[in-house]
């Protein structure tokens, strides 16, 4: 598995644990460390919780604009974490292709999510790749 694909797990993990214990990303993100032996890939993870969590109100607006008739607080962690995680590389990242960042969400869905996941996070990841403009870069 390549290393981003690995930080974007890791990524997942440590935003899915802060969404079920309310804890705030430095806690999250030193728990998680504690126990992983994962270096190579903790800069780019590290990056993307604090990327995501610094603008969640911002990028749960995203989110929820594209995503009709789905509120943000129903949807399944997984898949509102994913979504996070990906929103946050469409619109922040200026290294990252749009393609790579939806193809990596879509295939992370399809691994972690439901039967559904993959065609769900698809659809909204597309809209705003079409619509929305990058915030920073």
């Amino acid at each position: 598995m390549r290393a981003r694909t690995k930080a974007r797990e890791c990524a997942l993990q440590v935003l899915y644990q802060m969404d079920m214990t309310g804890e705030e990303k430095d806690a999250s993100l030193s728990a998680y460390w504690h126990g992983h032996e994962a270096a190579a890939v903790k800069s780019f993870a590290s990056a993307l919780v604090g990327g995501v969590s610094d603008n969640l109100k911002f990028i749960d607006e995203i989110i929820s604009k594209y995503a009709k008739n789905w509120q943000i607080e129903r949807m399944a962690k997984t898949d509102k974490n994913i979504l996070r995680i990906a929103t946050f590389e469409l619109l922040f990242s200026k290294d990252i292709p749009l393609k790579v960042a939806i193809n990596e969400a879509i295939d992370i869905a399809k691994r972690y999510g439901d039967d559904e996941s993959g065609k769900f996070v698809n659809g909204i990841l597309d809209k705003i790749s079409k619509t929305e403009d990058k915030v920073a870069g």
